[in-house]
C-alpha cells in the first residue's frame, strides 16, 4: 500500500510561526522606528564621531570651498576610528593570518613574527595607495612648490585630513594591540618605539601644519616598509627565497636618497622663502621666521642629515651581517660536500665471490667457499 508523502512547508510560512511569533514582529517593528527616531535626535553627535569636524568655507579662484581646520574634537573622531582599527585587525587575524599559520606551522617567534608583518602589510599597502592617490589629485607631486608656498597651510582639503586622522588612530590603536596579540616582552621596547616615532612625526606634522610634506615623507616610508614586511612574509613560507630582500634594499636606499633631498630642498631653500616670516600662532604661523637665520637651517639640516647617517648606517649593519651569514652557510655546504664526496672515493669495496645467507658467505653454486680438508684414507 503506498503513502502519499504529506509537503513540509517552510516553518517561515508555517500559521504556529506567524501566531507564536506574531509579537516577536511587533516588537521588532517598534524597535526599529525606536533606532529611527534616536537617530534623528543623535545625528549631530553620531558625526561628531563619524566626520572630521571644523569645516570652514574658504573662497578660492574657482569659487568657495569647504576646508579643515584641526581642533579638540578631533580626539573624539580618532577614538572612533581607533575602535574600528582594532575591529579590522582582529577580522584581518581571524580570517587570513590565523589560516595561513595553522598550514606553516612556525615557531613561537616566527608566529609572532609574521603575525606583525601581516598586519603592516595589509596597513602599508592601504596607506601606500591612498596616500598616492591623495598627493596626486592634490596635485604635491606634479607641482613640487606647493609643499611650501604658501605656507602656514591651516585649511586642508577633507581627504588631506581624514588621513591624517586615520593614522593616527591606527599608529593609537597599536599600543592596545600590544596586550592584545599578546606580544613578548622581547619585543614591546621596539614596537613602542616604532609606534611613538610615527606617532611623533605624523602628529607633528598634522599641529604644525606641514601636512603636504608629512604626506610625501610618509609615503616613502611606508613604500620602504611594505617591501620589507612582503620580504619578511616569503621568508617565512619559503626559507631559501630572499629575492624580495634584495628588491627591498633597492627600494630603501631609494627613498632615503628622495627622503633626504625633499628635506633639503623644502628646509633649505622653500620655506626661509616664504613671505610671512613672523611669528604667528593664531594663524598656524609656528617656525618659519626661523628659517631665515642661516645657522638655525644649517642646524636643522645637519641633525637631518645624521639621523639619516644613521639609518643608512643601521641599514649597511644589517646587509653585512645578513650577507657574511649567507656566505657562511654556502661555504659549510661545500665543506660538507666536499667531505661527504671524499669519505664516498676512500671507501674500501668489498667484493664478495658469493652471496650472503643468515650472515654466511656462500658460493654461487650453492657450495661453501671455504676450503675442504681432504681426509686420509
Amino acid at each position: 500500500m503506498a503513502f502519499r508523502r504529506r509537503a513540509k512547508s517552510h516553518p517561515l510560512f508555517s500559521q504556529e510561526f506567524l501566531i507564536h511569533n506574531h509579537a516577536d514582529i511587533g516588537f521588532c517593528l517598534v524597535l526599529s522606528v525606536l533606532i529611527a527616531l534616536m537617530f534623528e535626535v543623535t545625528a549631530k553627535t553620531a558625526f561628531l564621531f563619524i566626520l572630521p569636524q571644523y569645516n570652514v568655507s574658504v573662497p578660492t579662484a574657482e569659487g568657495e570651498q569647504v576646508q579643515y581646520h584641526y581642533g579638540l574634537k578631533d580626539l573624539v573622531t580618532i577614538l572612533f576610528y581607533i575602535i574600528i582599527a582594532i575591529t579590522l585587525h582582529a577580522v584581518v587575524q581571524e580570517y587570513a593570518l590565523d589560516k595561513i599559520n595553522r598550514r606553516l606551522h612556525l615557531s613561537k617567534v616566527k608566529h609572532s613574527k609574521f603575525n606583525e608583518s601581516g598586519q603592516l602589510v595589509a596597513f602599508h599597502l592601504t596607506s601606500v595607495i591612498w596616500c598616492l592617490y591623495v598627493v596626486v589629485t592634490e596635485g604635491y607631486i606634479s607641482n613640487p612648490r606647493s609643499l611650501w608656498e604658501n605656507y602656514p597651510h591651516v585649511y586642508l582639503p577633507f581627504q588631506v585630513k581624514f588621513f591624517y586622522l586615520c593614522q593616527l588612530a591606527y599608529w593609537l590603536h597599536a599600543l592596545p594591540e600590544l596586550y592584545f596579540q599578546k606580544v613578548r616582552k622581547e619585543e614591546i621596547p621596539r614596537q613602542l618605539r616604532c609606534i611613538t616615532l610615527y606617532l611623533v612625526h605624523i602628529a607633528g606634522a598634522y599641529l604644525l601644519n606641514l601636512t603636504r610634506l608629512g604626506l610625501i615623507l610618509l609615503l616613502l616610508q611606508y613604500l620602504a616598509e611594505l617591501f620589507f614586511h612582503m620580504a619578511r612574509l616569503v621568508y617565512f613560507t619559503d626559507e631559501n627565497n630572499e629575492k624580495l630582500f634584495n628588491v627591498w634594499a633597492v627600494v630603501f636606499v631609494v627613498t632615503r636618497l628622495f627622503t633626504l633631498t625633499l628635506y633639503i630642498l623644502v628646509i633649505g631653500f622653500g620655506l626661509p622663502r616664504v613671505e610671512s616670516q613672523a611669528l604667528d600662532p593664531e594663524r598656524g604661523n609656528f617656525f618659519s621666521f626661523l628659517f631665515n637665520n642661516i645657522l638655525f637651517r644649517m642646524s636643522v639640516l645637519l641633525l637631518v642629515c645624521l639621523f639619516q647617517a644613521s639609518v643608512m648606517w643601521r641599514f649597511i649593519h644589517f646587509q653585512l651581517r645578513r650577507w657574511r651569514e649567507y656566505w657562511n652557510e654556502q661555504s659549510s655546504r661545500k665543506r660538507a660536500t666536499a667531505a661527504t664526496g671524499t669519505k664516498q672515493q676512500t671507501k674500501p669495496l668489498k667484493r664478495d665471490s658469493g652471496y650472503h645467507e643468515n650472515g654466511v658467505v656462500k658460493a654461487e653454486n650453492g657450495t661453501s667457499p671455504r676450503t675442504k680438508k681432504l681426509k686420509s684414507p
